[in-house]
């Protein structure tokens, strides 16, 4: 068996393209959805992902918006940036790029963001209500790993192994997969054998930026595999999956990069256009 490639940037495209329409039928109504985001400090790599958002808004019509600010910023500077944002009218969705410097307190951050723009889906307002299934935004990881899963069919019944357990991926996607009716297990580094245990699952989604932690020995054959893994080694990026090994097992698999990268992108444009349409009391 050789497994069918989860081809993030192609998903994304297809997905874009009916974001796009809507803006457009936006755009008519005298709306254009704005996508601002907060940067702190001068991270290479950081910097290079916040304009890539940008620059996917705008292919698709957004305005667009960034916001830098010096590595010294005090917790109050940001402060004031993000709640002048939450009183801008033309500004729809709010992202602050995380990690922050040590003398800004991120929690106090992510909770300063209107939950009415907070596209991340980070605080501690919308990530309530995802838990209680209410309208909300969900985290973009996690929503971009729903999508790419639908193109494996349905998820009712299957056991799941979610590896990780962060509130920005981990935790996020075990409720949304819990939602679909699959069985899931929740994995961390306190988790005895894990590793072994991966053989009962059905489908394993990995979140840990640990690479080579999983390899096709250690999958059950036809698995799905998610890797949500984001690491540089040697100038290039890999996942925690062994690629080769284990596309020789699986189903369907996702490549590092251009798996769930790109969906992720596409999930901060898709909330931006819903935090639009919610804020200007469009259907």
């Amino acid at each position: 068996m050789t497994a069918e490639l989860l081809d993030g940037r192609e998903i994304a495209k297809d997905y874009r393209a009916g974001l796009q329409e809507q803006v457009e039928a936006l755009k008519e109504k005298g709306i254009t959805p704005n996508l601002t985001v907060v940067i702190v400090g001068n991270d290479g790599a950081s910097l290079s992902y916040v304009k890539s958002k940008n620059k996917a808004a705008e292919k698709i019509g957004m305005s667009s918006g960034i916001i830098h600010l010096e590595e010294d910023a005090t917790e109050e500077e940001v402060l004031d940036t993000v709640r002048r944002l939450n009183e801008d009218d033309n500004v729809h969705g709010i992202l602050v790029q995380v990690p922050l410097p040590k003398q800004v307190d991120e929690n106090k951050v992510l909770e300063a963001i209107a939950p009415e723009k907070d596209v991340d889906g980070f605080s501690p307002v919308n990530i309530g209500r995802m838990y209680t299934e209410q309208e909300t935004f969900i985290p973009c990881t996690p929503l971009g790993i729903m999508e790419l899963l639908k193109h494996t069919g349905s998820l009712e019944g299957k056991e799941v192994a979610v590896i990780g357990r962060s509130h920005i991926v981990g935790q996020p996607v075990s409720k949304l997969l819990t939602n679909e009716n699959a069985t899931v297990t929740l994995m961390h580094s306190r988790t005895k054998n894990m590793v072994e245990k991966l053989k009962d699952y059905d489908v394993v989604v990995s979140a840990v930026g640990k690479p080579g932690l999983v390899h096709g020995k250690d999958l059950k054959e036809g698995a799905i595999v998610i890797d949500v893994g984001n690491t540089v080694v040697d100038g290039k990026l890999v996942g925690d999956v062994d690629f080769e090994s284990a596309k020789e097992v699986a189903s369907y698999i996702t490549p590092v990069p251009g798996g769930v990268g790109p969906l992720t992108i596409t999930m901060v444009l898709n909330n931006a256009l819903i935090a639009a349409k919610r804020l200007n009391n469009v259907e």
